[in-house]
């Protein structure tokens, strides 16, 4: 089945003073940059006049574009959807395909030549049906595309259109223990991600996960059938992007053709299917019942012909994950001693999972210099979580909506190309425990830690949540071509306002925990050590365990794509992004909290108060207590965006390219909420006496006789700690002058042509800043962070972090801050022979070698193993492997089945953990440190050097029927070796290093080896 690949015509990048005129020329609201998925056409037409007309057909649609030559005989064509076109120019034709986001140069001679292709450039063939132009290599963008070919070619875990990004240098795709997938760029978090469908950013402004909606979720972000093709920016990207720190991506939609054209597929594994978990194999057990169904439908045509088409696709996952439940692998001896009720909570579980996503379009093109679309996307799921050390009775539900609207008005001039673009999101993530009863959490000691062996009873009433995005946005672009100063320039500027609403409620008046202590010398594990609870807050105005903000975001943006001759091009950006969230700017710390803050400390001498104490530790209170008029939202995000790329031959052979530029991202609404819903619905711990000793567990200061009663409800404990008392009630603080996270990136290269083959050898930097991070607050009387616990009324000597000095009649102070540090260096090597008819195959090659360190693990934002974060170390990164390879091919074989493979090895990815160093007074101070686990594997040549290995294959049978219809059989067979990539570790701390090992017994990253059989049928 062809689509015709439509997207949004190129968008706009702008200088700031300029991005506002132009709105205000146009009519139109402020709002920002689209990132859009068109294309561009430009080149010369030899011995022509001015004014020449130069047409570009869409082969699908029947869509034209017009423009005419220069004096120079240069032409350009803006705001191409990519696909199949018929370029005509001074009695030539040439059909050519043109790629996503690219700028393709396309030349004509001066004798005409009608229906010549010749000079056209075969690369990244789409849906082979004419040569591809060459891909956009004067650029200082790090990143490729990936085309239909490739999605429709390569094997593939799951239907996330996203998993082929994994084939692209620096990017790592992801599918977790749980099924969750995830995207992540360089040696960051997902977070800093963003994806652009259409030129709409999917950002999540709430959770984290980069894409709204894919924190913690085994779901799509996007059907997969209505993806044309797209291309992945894992560095210096231009002003156009905005709210990303890490890698963007942007995709481009298929549209209906002037034919009706539709495809239908059903998708199905089971457990008969598949090998052994490696729990399942160590038990000696059956396997545990799973399944996945996947299955839909896509359809388009016309309305009218050459005018107006659309396009509708939907498609459904229906899943029961494998998964499986192990004890932390630091205390995995101590599953021996768990009670029967315990015990039967391990081993192997199956997850359900359930989504649905629409996608629709309606496309009209009154003239052939406008076009207009209506977009509609819808997703929704619902995922039961448990894995780790979770059982299944204990997890959680999460339901997970995403809708969104978009209404797109593009006009083409003759030296001008605009986008006008309005749109709607409603976007929500709400989880609660799939039980409702008491937690149970069983764990053993290690050091001075607790380590978790297995959950069992109600989910933590911290998983009754309602977390979501709502609102519109309205955005113009606009680029100006053709204009000559010292080179050829083409600008692009754009602007535009958001406004949003989020949304946060962080727990319920449901389900304490209970935590019992095994193997612990010093309590015994008949009655737990420590309860945790929700409570209301007794006499604190002005919080509420529900928030709600009217956030406005504003975004400016100019590029200059700077053509200086024929063999330099510079490309030149700055731009400018503000957000104002009235929950965090105009939150007023609760006088009760600010009394209590500055009143006597009691551990401390007459006339200290709890502020003295906090400052004789280097912590200013005064920048985290808030009025509700000394905070300013950040107005310094100014982002440079600057590149070069110099053609040796200029004949975009070889070409060198560099840059350097500054990404802000933003923080996340999750973080910022915490600071009123902790206050209003706080969750004390409070801890149990040993009955033999009278003592708390760990030296902890204040504690109560255990009663079984507490087990019988709630308002049990809530009666324990006092109606009227704050006791123990945790307290949070985010600093009055937060700023935004943000990347620095640097990089240089190579590209090079070297027949079909394109080749890339980059060097990248990038240096990330400000990230979010909560630390304790609290301190000793004598301002330590680490000191004897029995200053602050504890029983056991030591040193040991000031969890008992407390906010005097309340409980913990924790503090929101900025300080986590990212430095990454990678070596980003590729080579690409695109798939075409005459060679019948196509392979891509894809090697990273990274070396990062940080300052803290990426996937934590608690802190507690240091007072401030700048008192961090800074360590190995765990966000990327130091070796990475990823090889990817496809064969159009015998008897008409297409082959396609994927070959990923990585070497083992170093972990974050902590080690106790002796000190001077005797004790051990817990220090983050890092350590790589040893490797677990090898393939076909050397030793055990992996700690991933996948091969993964496919073939595609295609049956012809009658007219244009077929049926089609395809098999997937995934780690084909069924190699064990464990996703847990055991650790060991001994002779002054951490040492890690697989968890050899718990989950894994991926799947076992497994069969996907699919079927369908196109017309």
């Amino acid at each position: 089945m062809t689509y015709s690949n439509h997207r949004n015509r190129a968008p706009a990048r702008s200088l700031l003073a300029s991005a506002l005129v132009t709105c205000l020329m146009l009519g139109a609201a402020p709002s920002v940059m689209a990132q859009s998925a068109t294309s561009s056409l430009r080149g010369q037409v030899a011995d022509t006049a001015a004014g020449t007309e130069v047409t570009a057909t869409n082969v699908a649609s029947g869509t034209v574009r017009r423009a005419t030559t220069r004096a120079d005989g240069s032409y350009s064509l803006m705001g191409l959807d990519p696909g199949t076109y018929d370029v005509v120019a001074n009695g030539q034709t040439q059909k050519v395909t043109v790629t996503v986001a690219s700028a393709a140069t396309l030349n004509f001679s001066g004798a005409p030549a009608n229906g010549s292709t010749a000079n056209a450039t075969n690369l990244d063939t789409v849906n082979v049906v004419a040569p591809t132009l060459l891909q956009e290599v004067r650029t200082s963008e790090v990143g490729k595309t990936v085309s239909l070919q490739q999605i429709q070619t390569t094997p593939q875990v799951s239907r996330n259109f996203l998993e082929f990004a994994d084939a692209v240098p620096g990017l790592i795709f992801t599918r977790d223990a749980k099924g969750n997938t995830s995207l992540r760029g360089g040696a960051t978090n997902s977070d800093g991600t963003n994806v652009y469908i259409d030129g709409v950013g999917q950002k999540s402004y709430v959770k984290g996960g980069g894409v709204a909606g894919q924190s913690g979720s085994a779901g799509n972000p996007f059907p997969q059938l209505a993806i044309g093709e797209y291309k992945v920016i894992s560095g210096n990207y231009k002003a156009e992007y905005g709210q990303v720190s890490s890698a963007a991506v942007t995709a481009a939609t298929k549209s209906g053709t002037n034919e009706f054209k539709g495809e239908t597929f059903y998708r199905y594994t089971n457990e008969d299917m598949r090998a052994k978990t490696p729990a399942e194999r160590q038990a000696g057990q059956t396997k545990e019942a799973s399944a996945e169904k996947e299955y839909g439908f896509a359809l388009g045509g016309p309305i009218i012909q050459d005018k107006a088409h659309f396009f509708v696709t939907y498609e459904a996952k229906r899943f029961d994950l494998p998964v499986t439940i192990a004890p932390d692998g630091a205390v995995g001896p101590a599953a021996a001693l768990l009670p029967p009720e315990g015990a039967a909570g391990l081993g192997p579980a199956s997850q359900p999972f359930q989504q649905d996503l629409i996608f629709a379009k309606v496309d009209f093109e009154p003239t052939d210099n406008d076009r207009i679309e209506l977009t509609f996307q819808d997703r929704d799921e619902t995922q039961s979580q448990f894995s780790g050390q979770t059982a299944p009775e204990a997890g959680r539900e999460v339901v997970n909506t995403d809708r969104r609207y978009a209404l797109r008005w593009n006009h083409s001039g003759e030296r001008y190309y605009n986008e006008l673009m309005v749109t709607h999101e409603d976007s929500f993530n709400n989880p609660t425990p799939l039980t409702l009863a008491n937690g149970i959490t069983y764990t053993a000691p290690d050091g001075t830690e607790d380590r978790t062996v297995v959950k069992i009873g109600g989910a933590s009433a911290l998983d009754s949540q309602v977390k979501g995005q709502k609102g519109w946005s309205i955005e113009d672009n606009l680029t100006l071509d053709g204009i000559q100063w010292a080179g050829d320039h083409t600008i692009k500027m754009g602007a535009k306002y958001k406004q949003i609403d989020l949304y946060a409620s962080d727990a319920a008046q449901i389900n304490p925990t209970f935590t019992y202590s095994l193997g612990d010398p010093d309590f015994p594990s008949s009655i737990p050590y420590k309860a945790q609870f929700v409570k209301p807050v007794t006499g604190v105005s002005g919080v509420s365990g529900e928030v709600r903000s009217k956030s406005k975001q504003i975004g400016l943006f100019i590029q200059d794509d700077w053509q200086v001759n024929d063999h330099l091009q510079l490309n030149l950006g700055l731009r400018w992004d503000y957000e104002k969230t009235p929950s965090y700017l105009d939150f007023v710390t609760p006088q009760q909290v600010v009394d209590a803050i500055y009143s006597q400390d009691p551990r401390a001498a007459a006339g200290q108060t709890y502020a003295d104490s906090l400052a004789l530790g280097g912590l200013n209170i005064g920048d985290y207590i808030s009025t509700g008029r000394n905070r300013k939202a950040f107005k310094d995000a100014w982002q440079p965006r600057l590149g070069f790329s110099y053609d040796i031959n200029a004949d975009e052979q070889h070409v060198f390219h560099g840059g350097a530029g500054r990404s802000y991202d933003r923080d996340l609404f999750d973080n910022l909420q915490l600071e009123t819903t902790k206050l209003a619905l706080p969750q004390p711990t409070i801890y149990f006496r040993n009955p033999s000793t009278g003592t708390c567990i760990n030296g902890q200061a204040a504690c109560y006789d255990w009663n079984p009663n507490l087990l019988n409800g709630i308002g049990n404990l809530q009666t324990l700690v006092g109606s009227t008392s704050n006791a123990g009630l945790e307290v949070d603080l985010l600093n009055n002058n937060l700023k935004v996270p943000y990347s620095d990136q640097f990089s240089f290269g190579m590209s090079n042509q070297v027949g079909e083959w394109l080749t890339d050898a980059t060097i990248s930097r990038t240096l990330s800043y400000d990230g979010f991070a909560f630390t304790l607050g609290n301190r000793y009387p004598t301002g330590q962070f680490f000191d004897d616990p029995r200053l602050c009324g504890g029983t056991d000597p030591g040193l040991s972090q000031a969890w008992s000095c407390n906010v005097p009649g309340f409980g913990s102070l924790i503090i929101g801050q900025q300080g986590i540090k990212t430095r990454a260096t990678q070596v980003l090597l590729s080579a690409q022979k695109p798939f075409t008819q005459e060679s019948g195959w196509g392979t891509s090659v894809a090697y990273t070698w990274t070396t990062a360190r940080h300052n803290r693990d990426i996937n934590e934002k608690y802190a507690f193993d240091r007072g401030l974060i700048e008192d961090y170390p800074t360590i190995r990164s765990n966000g990327a492997p130091r070796h990475r390879l990823v090889v990817t091919g496809s064969y159009a074989g015998f008897w008409g089945i297409t082959f396609g493979g994927k070959v990923t090895l990585a070497t083992p990815t170093a972990v974050n953990d902590w080690y106790p160093v002796p000190q001077a007074s005797g004790y051990d101070l817990p220090t983050p440190q890092a350590a790589v686990p040893n490797a677990n594997g090898k393939f076909l040549l050397g030793g055990k050097i992996f700690g991933y290995r996948s091969v993964d294959l496919q073939a595609t049978k295609t049956f012809k029927m009658a007219g244009d219809t077929e049926l089609y059989a395809r098999l997937d067979i995934i780690n084909v070796f069924n190699f064990d990539n464990f996703a847990t570790y055991n650790y060991v701390k001994s002779n002054g290093k951490l040492q890690a090992s697989y968890n050899e017994t718990g989950d894994i990253v991926g799947t076992p080896r497994q069969v996907k059989a699919e079927v369908g049928f196109r017309f």
